[in-house]
């Protein structure tokens, strides 16, 4: 599976999940469980904490603290991204063996398939290629990620607090944040559209639209948190990957 329809399948799960109401409960020092002690509530207490050093502004709160959850994970990105650009830069390469050991190859002789994983390996260990540790950041990134958001959404003090025009326990009255995180959203996905492959690119047009329909009717602080994430990973995408020389010729296709 590519690691970038993994990412976004658990972004679906999230939505989904949330959508369906799982979770909801309020998160605190008491809940049960593993994932509510160990993730949710941290997360939680650091939205309060960071809250209470700005006199109370939860809108702030959760700008400041999606941004240095951001921060930390920028390593991970970044290593995610130098694996892909590795396999990219192989791609020709692999693509020839796949056509060397193609189907009817495989079928006059099934020690074919064997053949081309060790070429494949070959040509891997050669070039200082881990075709499996552009997965292995995902896995850490999506836990943190999904915490954050849950503790959002469980937090209860949030909901009792305003930022700006709206209130962050309802959904945005105008709909200007829902918009906004759906145009981010569509945004963020065309910068690395080069990396979606046949109807995968469709996913271009469908999160845009899942956004919006979930911000319409979810609570605002989910919708800016949506906002803020997608407007830093823009700027994070914009100089690691379209200003990269290694990927220019890809996203110009």
């Amino acid at each position: 599976m590519k690691k970038t329809s993994l990412f976004i399948i658990l972004i679906v799960i999230t939505i989904t999940l949330s959508g369906c109401g799982a979770s909801q409960q309020p998160i605190t020092a008491d809940s049960q469980g593993i994932w509510n002690h160990f993730f949710v509530y941290p997360m939680s207490w650091i939205i309060i904490t960071v809250a209470d050093l700005l006199n109370g502004n939860f809108g702030l709160s959760i700008i400041v603290v999606t941004i240095l959850i951001r921060v930390m994970l920028l390593p991970l990105m970044l290593k995610q991204q130098k694996s892909s650009r590795a396999m990219q830069a192989l791609r020709p390469e692999i693509e020839a063996l796949q056509k060397k050991y193609g189907q009817e190859e495989q079928k006059k002789d099934p020690k074919n398939v064997q053949k081309m994983q060790q070429e494949l390996m070959a040509l891997y260990q050669q070039n200082g290629v881990n075709p499996a540790a552009g997965c292995l950041p995902i896995f850490i990134q999506m836990p943190v990620l999904m915490a954050f958001y849950f503790a959002i959404m469980r937090t209860e003090e949030i909901a009792f607090h305003t930022f700006l025009w709206f209130d962050l326990g309802n959904p945005d009255p105008l709909f200007i944040l829902p918009l906004i995180a759906g145009l981010t959203t569509f945004l963020q996905v065309k910068m690395t559209a080069h990396q979606l492959q046949g109807p995968m690119r469709m996913v271009m047009y469908i999160m845009p639209i899942m956004i919006i329909v979930a911000g319409i009717t979810l609570p605002s602080a989910l919708s800016l948190y949506w906002v803020v994430g997608n407007l830093f990973m823009i700027i994070q995408t914009y100089f690691t990957v379209v200003k990269s020389p290694y990927v220019t010729t890809e996203i110009g296709k």
